[in-house]
């Protein structure tokens, strides 16, 4: 697989040597392996209406956007996906780095109406590495430790397992760490739980055997700034969350960057805004410290309002902090 951009800025970020213009973003477009057809979004037309949801072909065009307009580093999909988006000649020439989920565990399968997601998380495997290898050699692994013996020992050994394989094949990874899905832990316990958990499973590995970096939930400055530094050739990155306001999404990526991340993979934050190019673009000049997050918020609105397109929330309320975590930042 050719050098991208992603791999650029990775090196630099692990040498030591980050500057705001190496902050890697990313477009989560797996969520099919998650939610089914919700997963795309709804349609939403200029006036603000949103008839049905869209079809697959739409959404796969939405990606193709953002990747010929080279707005992100990343662009995460289902294996189905890049197959799709490989035939139609997307990645021709592109400087993406095009990754796919390698793991579907069953904390992520959140169907109409199904209950699965507060269930303690159980390892599966829908995609084959082998076949993936056709399209790219990254893909996306997760795990959720729930403080649950049987349940975390399980996962530990399927994602074992996992590794031996990439490994076998020239496959690398970055690791996702969910928040615990069903745990009695306290809040306050929770950040210092999943910051050990991250690093008591990667303590017995060799480099050839860590992932390329971390995705995981903003759990507050404290707990990033701890994880960040705690061992700087380990790249922490964040994960976004619930879709929220527009200055939800940029205030995360200015905390994020701030307290250490170098990383922001995003999926409903981009997916479900009214212009996901001009939100990425917007996100990028937060983390390259060119607007902050409030003239973030007000510049993507004066877009909207050029473009003709109605947005989800009036610009005041679209400028509210909305997200506990993000009120400590």
């Amino acid at each position: 697989m050719s050098e991208t951009r992603f791999d650029d800025k990775l090196a630099r970020i692990r040498a030591g040597g980050y500057r705001r213009g190496d902050f890697i973003i990313a477009d989560a477009k797996d969520a099919d392996m998650s939610s089914g057809i919700p997963s795309v979004g709804l349609l939403r037309l200029p006036d603000g209406g949103t008839p049905r949801y869209r079809t697959r072909p739409e959404y796969l065009a939405s990606i193709e956007e953002l990747v010929r307009h080279d707005a992100v580093d990343i662009m995460l999909l289902s294996v189905s996906n890049l197959e799709a988006i490989t035939r139609r000649g997307a990645l021709e020439g592109s400087k993406v780095k095009f990754a796919i989920r390698a793991n579907d565990a069953t904390d992520i399968w959140r169907l109409r109406g199904a209950v699965y997601k507060d269930l303690p998380s159980q390892a599966f495997r829908t995609s084959s590495i082998r076949r993936a290898l056709r399209y790219t050699d990254l893909g996306l692994y997760s795990i959720t430790f729930n403080n649950n013996l049987d349940a975390d020992y399980a996962s530990l050994q399927a994602f074992a397992a996992f590794r031996e394989q990439a490994l076998e094949l020239g496959f690398t990874y970055f690791l996702e760490v969910f928040n615990p899905n069903a745990s009695t832990l306290s809040p306050e316990d929770l950040p210092s739980f999943v910051n050990d958990a991250i690093v008591r499973c990667l303590a017995g590995l060799t480099d050839e055997e860590k992932p390329r970096f971390l995705k995981i939930a903003y759990n507050g400055p404290k707990a990033l700034e701890e994880l960040a530094s705690f061992d700087p050739e380990m790249v922490v990155g964040v994960l976004g969350g619930g879709a929220g306001t527009t200055r939800d999404c940029f205030e995360l990526v200015y905390q994020a960057e701030k307290y250490g991340a170098r990383v922001a993979l995003f999926g409903r934050k981009i997916n479900l805004a009214e212009w996901p190019l001009e939100m990425v673009r917007h996100m990028r000049a937060v983390a390259d410290g060119d607007l902050t997050p409030a003239d973030a918020v007000a510049s993507y609105h004066d877009m909207l309002r050029k473009a003709g397109i109605v947005p989800l929330r009036p610009l005041v309320e679209d400028c509210r902090v909305t997200e506990p975590v993000l009120e400590r930042g």
